[in-house]
């Protein structure tokens, strides 16, 4: 039966139109911006947002500041179980494209940049929760992180992800704001100053199953590191233009979802310990509801369960364990 999964790759514009599918996260960070009466003036305003930060970032041959615009489109990959053509949605990422003005060229950005996943949702939103409901300490299930790191490996391997990608992905996302950062010498001319964290952290772990490492840049003028997984080697695979696209993209998006730590009005020094409790922070004119996107991770784990988990798990399991790579 595994012989029959298959995975299918679609591609929609993210731009001040987008309207999320039904298959779509709605705690996603871009679909979470379209909603509600704001709609097009958060997507509008996010997007502006992301255009200056590339065009800050790209400042040579750049004098007036708006030679590049970050075009967005939105990656949603199903994953078929049975072969008979009920998929279900198993990943969602973002892919960058910069439209160089002066040029007329459009430069192949980076794919992943944001992470979706309802089986992640499940793995942090049920299943561990109910594994540490009645435990005095804090513990991680066996094999946790299993299934979703196979199937994150396995579509990178597949046929589908070659056909429509050229390298690898990059994830970036917020650091851990239980763990304290550590300036070093390392500073790459786009990435800006590399960070140490103090410890490892149970979404690293997450993410070094699906294949995947960690490094923690402050990119220039930002005011707190960034979490970047990928494999391959970070700064050699990727252009500068490249890594801008995702800097400026994911920048945008921490800002209007962790302004304590991405909008903040003092920028991390040598050493750093993020906080959402940071009251010396800037809000910016994009509206979102943090205390619904908590509440409907739960949700969205709970869904995974019935829809994909239970009905497959044998199947599933048997498959996840006999793939490796």
């Amino acid at each position: 039966m595994t012989e029959n999964f298959a995975f299918r790759v679609k591609r929609i514009s993210f731009n001040e139109d987008y309207q999320p599918s039904e298959k779509t996260r709605i705690t996603t960070n871009f679909a979470n911006l379209a909603r509600g009466e704001s709609r097009q003036e958060n997507l509008r305003n996010a997007l502006r947002m992301i255009d200056r930060r590339c065009n800050a970032l790209a400042y040579w041959d750049n004098p007036t500041g708006d030679r590049y615009s970050v075009e967005l489109d939105i990656i949603s990959v199903e994953m078929d179980v049975e072969g008979a053509g009920n998929a279900f949605p198993v990943i969602e990422v973002l892919k960058t494209t910069i439209l160089d003005q002066t040029t007329g060229k459009r430069i192949e950005g980076i794919v992943g940049n944001n992470f979706s996943s309802y089986v992640r949702d499940y793995d942090f939103s049920v299943l561990l929760l109910e594994h540490n409901k009645s435990q005095s300490g804090f513990s991680i299930p066996d094999k946790f992180g299993d299934l979703h790191g196979q199937i994150f490996k396995s579509f990178v391997h597949s046929h589908e992800y070659k056909e429509h990608f050229s390298k690898p992905p990059v994830i970036c996302l917020s650091v851990s704001y239980n763990k304290t950062y550590h300036r070093t010498a390392n500073h790459h001319p786009v990435l800006g100053a590399e960070y140490l964290p103090n410890d490892t952290s149970l979404t690293e772990q997450y993410f070094r199953k699906m294949g995947l490492q960690v490094r923690y840049f402050k990119p220039e003028n930002s005011v707190a590191p960034l979490a970047f997984f990928f494999s391959g080697d970070l700064l050699s695979d990727y252009s500068n233009i490249e890594l801008i696209s995702t800097i400026s993209t994911m920048e945008t998006f921490q800002k209007i979802y962790r302004p304590e730590i991405y909008n903040a009005n003092s920028a991390a020094g040598e050493h750093f310990q993020p906080s959402l409790q940071h009251q010396d922070h800037s809000l910016t004119r994009v509206t979102y509801d943090r205390e619904e996107r908590s509440q409907l991770a739960v949700e969205q784990g709970k869904f995974a369960e019935e829809h994909f988990i239970k009905p497959y798990q044998a199947v599933l399991e048997e498959w996840s364990a006999q793939n490796s790579f």
